[in-house]
C-alpha cells in the first residue's frame, strides 16, 4: 500500500459535513494541529460554515467534495461526516483519488454498497478507516483477554442494551432523519443502525464477528413509537457461524438515558462493558471488579498506519458483520407502529404502554419499563414479540 505523503510533513485533512456531528471531527483535527501532526486544510458542507469558527478561517472551504478534488494541492485524508447513502459515493471519489478516508459509520446504505466500497480499497490501495469509535477502546482487548481466560466461564450468549432519548427535534434536523428511503435511495436510519450502531458492531466484535460470512442468520423485530419511516425500537437476535448467539434490545424511548452495555454473559458470571465511558464490570460468584480504560481516537490511529504501516483498527472489511445486520434491517418488514392513542397511528396497544412527554421540539414517546425488556432481550436472545413485550400484544 503506499505511503503518498506519509514522512516529512504533517497529514493535510480535509473535513466533509461541518454542521452537526462533522463540528466534532473539526475540533479533533485542530487539536491534532496544536500538537504538529495535522493540518486542516478544507472544509466541505453545502452551506459555508461560519467564518468565526475557530481555526476554519485558515482552511478552504468547498461546497462539493467534487469542488475540492478538482482542484489542484488534494488532502492526504478526507473525514466524511454525511448522510448514509451518500458514503459510497463519496469515499470511492477520494479513494480514487489517491486519498485515505475516515468514513462515519454506518459504512454504508446496503451490504452491497459495503461489498462495492471494500473492493475499492483493495484496487485502489487506499486506507478506509469506519468510525465505529469504540473499536478504538482499550476495554475491548480487555474483555476479549477475560472471555479467553475463561473468566467467566463458557460464554453462553453476549447482548447488548441501549436505552436513549430523542425528542422531535432530533427526527427534525435533516431530511434523512429518521427514514428508511429518501428520493430513491436507501437510508436505513433508525435505532439499530445509526443511533445504537455502536451496541450491535461493538458486542459483534467482542464476540469474533467481523466480516459478513461470521454471520450465519439474524432476527429482527422492529417497532417505532414516532411518526417516522424508520425504527425506534428494536430487537435483533444474531446467530454466528461460530454458534454465538447475540440478542440486542435497543431504545429511542426510554423514560431516560442510561449507559449502554454489552454484556457476556457465561456460565459463571458476566462482563458488562459500558462502551460510552471505556468501562468494564466484571462478576462472578467470587469476584466483583471495575477498571476504566483508554482508548485511541480513530483519526489518530488511521494517521499512525499511515506513517508506519499495519492494520487500521476499523477497516471497512471487518464492518461487514455489522452490515450483515443492517442488510436484514434493510429488507426486511417494515417496523411495526406503538400506538399512543393520541392518534397518531392507526391502531391501539393496551392502556399503560406508552406516553407522550413535552412539547414542541421537546415532544418524545416514553415506553414504560423499555429498558427492563431491552435487558431481557439481551439476556436471553429472544426478540420482544417473543418475550410478550406488552407493545407487541394487540387487544
Amino acid at each position: 500500500m503506499s505511503s503518498r505523503g506519509t514522512r516529512g510533513r504533517v497529514a493535510r485533512i480535509a473535513v466533509v459535513g461541518v454542521h452537526g456531528h462533522g463540528a466534532s471531527h473539526v475540533r479533533r483535527v485542530h487539536e491534532l494541529a496544536a500538537r504538529g501532526e495535522a493540518e486542516l486544510t478544507a472544509v466541505v458542507d453545502p452551506r459555508e460554515p461560519d467564518p468565526g469558527a475557530p481555526g476554519e478561517s485558515r482552511a478552504r472551504w468547498f461546497a462539493s467534495l467534487g469542488d475540492l478534488l478538482s482542484q489542484g494541492e488534494l488532502p492526504d485524508v478526507v473525514v466524511l461526516s454525511t448522510p448514509i447513502h451518500t458514503h459510497l459515493p463519496l469515499a470511492q471519489a477520494a479513494m480514487e483519488a489517491g486519498i485515505d478516508v475516515l468514513l462515519e459509520k454506518p459504512t454504508a446504505a446496503s451490504l452491497a454498497e459495503h461489498e462495492a466500497l471494500v473492493g475499492v480499497a483493495e484496487r485502489t490501495g487506499r486506507r478506509c478507516q469506519v468510525g465505529f469509535q469504540t473499536f478504538g477502546s482499550h476495554a475491548l482487548a480487555a474483555v476479549s483477554r477475560m472471555i479467553e481466560r475463561g473468566e467467566v466461564g463458557q460464554v453462553t450468549g453476549i447482548g447488548a442494551v441501549g436505552a436513549w432519548v430523542r425528542t422531535a427535534s432530533y427526527w427534525s434536523r435533516s431530511a434523512w432523519a429518521g427514514r428508511r428511503h429518501l428520493d430513491g435511495h436507501d437510508v436505513v436510519d433508525g435505532v439499530v443502525t445509526n443511533p445504537l450502531a455502536h451496541a450491535v458492531a461493538t458486542a459483534l466484535r467482542i464476540g469474533g464477528a467481523r466480516r459478513a460470512a461470521d454471520v450465519a442468520y439474524v432476527d429482527t423485530d422492529l417497532w417505532r413509537a414516532n411518526p417516522i419511516e424508520a425504527d425506534d425500537t428494536s430487537s435483533v437476535r444474531v446467530v454466528a457461524a461460530n454458534g454465538t448467539r447475540f440478542g440486542f434490545g435497543l431504545t429511542l424511548c426510554a423514560d431516560e438515558r442510561t449507559p449502554s452495555r454489552v454484556i457476556v454473559y457465561g456460565t459463571e458470571g458476566t462482563i458488562t462493558l459500558e462502551y460510552e465511558f471505556d468501562r468494564v464490570l466484571l462478576r462472578t460468584g467470587a469476584v466483583t471488579a471495575e477498571k476504566e480504560y483508554g482508548r485511541t481516537s480513530l483519526l489518530e490511529d488511521l494517521l499512525a498506519v499511515r506513517r508506519t504501516g499495519g492494520q487500521l483498527l476499523c477497516d471497512v472489511a471487518e464492518t461487514g458483520a455489522f452490515m450483515r445486520v443492517l442488510e436484514t434491517v434493510r429488507t426486511g418488514p417494515e417496523p411495526r407502529a406503538i400506538v399512543s392513542g393520541d392518534g397518531t397511528h392507526d391502531t391501539a396497544v393496551p392502556d399503560g404502554v406508552m406516553e407522550w412527554r413535552g412539547e414542541g421540539g421537546d415532544r418524545r414517546p416514553v415506553i414504560h419499563d423499555v429498558e427492563r425488556w431491552c435487558e431481557r432481550v439481551a439476556a436471553t436472545q429472544k426478540t420482544f414479540t417473543e418475550l410478550g413485550a406488552p407493545w407487541t400484544v394487540r387487544p
